[in-house]
């Protein structure tokens, strides 16, 4: 069946008139010294107490009813009069007041007294670190962008605005450095943002799955943020940031998989201190994955690996067991994931008495009632633990995602089923990119420039370069013989 089409509003009149059926419409008619004005406004969007503090006191000392009279003494910036109905319908639907003459019916007067109702800037919640700035993303596009321009406060930042969505008409705004970040990049964002068609863009998670490479694949390709130090960074390094109305995250690509692994606060401890605790995310993640599948692997199919001593206390655990290792890990697995999910949705003082009392009684409950040996546990309670180490919070549900695959090879093929899981695992990284870039940079292809700030993190002393990858307009970052002279006073 045909979708309806809306009927096109032509004129001011037609166009007042549909906007008046709705309750929050507000039409006032003024009487000033020499004749009237009629005001229109949404009351819902505009900051009623402005109207009365500078608004309608200025509008009461005019004497000429006039459009270009009215124009002159409002005090507002980007008052404008039009006769474009549908530019006077989007300002009324943004939190601007109309002003009407009774000489003219085409023309009016648009003034912004738009109710912006913003929180205060906070500290993130969840890139949160101990040393370097406090400050977080807030749901109001003109102040995030605000904070990006104060940390990069030079004429090559530029901002490219753009509305998605045929219902909410979301403003979305391009971030880049212009001679540093390669126009490709820029090109291909903004392309596949204007190519988005879908009527509700709540939140900039809906842009990210919509625009990445492949909406497939469970791996994201491009990083959100909600530091705005994180953004101008990246901006520095050549890369693009997008910024959505009423979103307090931003996206940035092209990225990496390893740069999943590497919080923001790496930069602010001794590259020594960052590069093992990189490190260790990474052991974490393929502990995690691999931990649960291998223990059901070897016990299933490969007892003979198992050391004689372990041998007899994996005896000793599993005796009174009437399920295969797979049931009983299935079981944890799950158990772990329910109880992540409701200290997740619960209040966030019950939800931590959930997940910290709810593991410990039904962990002691199901080794005590014999559905579970006690070393099991330890090894689904330490692989939950070490995806909590992701600094990124949507590659972690990417690593959960992952091991239930891995347990089913390892109950079906044994060690040898977790080989060909890991084969088809590299296969898809392989082949993944990000804005067009390879996801699995600088490890395939191989590119040594770009390892100084990858699994390991150098000194900044050697990081003069910028990412190869990026193909950025301008590689060099500073003066690498110029940093390395240290001039004393007494010299």
């Amino acid at each position: 069946m045909a979708q309806k089409q809306q009927k096109k509003v032509t004129d001011l009149p037609s166009l007042l008139l549909e906007l008046g059926k709705s309750a929050d419409f507000i039409h006032e008619t003024m009487r000033l010294h020499k004749g009237k004005i009629d005001l229109y406004y949404f009351k819902t969007l505009v900051d009623l107490s402005l109207m009365k503090k500078d608004f309608l006191p200025n509008i009461k000392k005019t004497e000429s009813p006039s459009l270009y009279d009215l124009e002159m003494t409002l005090p507002f910036n980007q008052v404008e009069v039009s006769s474009d109905v549908q530019l006077i319908e989007t300002k009324l639907l943004q939190g601007c007041v109309c002003i009407q003459t009774h000489d003219s019916n085409v023309e009016a007067i648009i003034v912004p007294l738009e109710d912006d109702n913003l929180r205060d800037i906070t500290v993130p919640e969840v890139e949160f670190s101990v040393i370097g700035p406090k400050q977080a993303f807030i749901e109001h596009l003109r102040t995030n962008i605000q904070l990006i321009r104060i940390r990069l406060p030079i004429k090559e930042f530029k901002v490219i605005e753009l509305q998605v969505g045929t219902l909410t008409k979301t403003k979305v705004a391009l971030l880049y450095l212009d001679g540093i970040a390669d126009m490709e990049n820029v090109n291909t964002m903004k392309q596949r943002i204007e190519d988005i068609d879908f009527d509700h863009i709540d939140d900039s998670s809906y842009i990210n799955q919509m625009i990445e490479d492949s909406s497939m694949s469970p791996f994201p390709q491009l990083i959100d943020t909600e530091r705005p130090d994180r953004v101008s960074a990246v901006l520095s390094e050549g890369k693009v940031a997008v910024l959505v109305d009423g979103s307090p995250t931003a996206i940035t690509g092209p990225t990496t998989f390893i740069e999943f692994f590497s919080a923001f606060d790496d930069y602010f401890s001794r590259w020594h201190v960052s590069s093992i605790i990189r490190i260790i995310r990474l052991f974490a993640v393929t502990f995690s994955i691999f931990a649960t599948a291998i223990y059901v692997a070897v016990l299933t199919y490969h007892s003979q690996l198992i050391p004689r001593d372990l041998l007899a206390t994996l005896i000793q655990s599993r005796e009174a067991i009437p399920f295969p290792p797979i049931i009983e890990a299935v079981f944890l697995e799950l158990t772990i994931e329910l109880l992540r999910e409701a200290g997740a949705r619960l209040p966030t003082k019950v939800g931590q008495t959930i997940g910290i009392v709810g593991g410990i009684v039904i962990g002691t409950a199901a080794v005590e009632a014999g559905l579970t040996s006690n070393i099991l546990l330890i090894i689904v309670a330490l692989a939950a633990l070490a995806s909590f180490t992701t600094p990124i919070y949507r590659i972690g549900n990417t690593i959960r995602l992952l091991r239930f695959p891995f347990l089913f090879l390892a109950q079906l093929w044994g060690l040898i089923g977790v080989f060909i899981g890991f084969g088809f695992l590299m296969v898809h990284l392989l082949g993944l990119t990000s804005l067009g870039r390879p996801y699995l940079e600088p490890i395939f292809p191989p590119r040594l420039a770009d390892f100084k700030d990858s699994v390991i993190r150098l000194p900044f002393s050697m990081q003069n370069k910028r990412p190869e990858q990026l193909r950025t307009g301008n590689s060099t970052r500073f003066n690498k013989k110029k940093a390395k002279a240290h001039h004393d006073i007494d010299e």
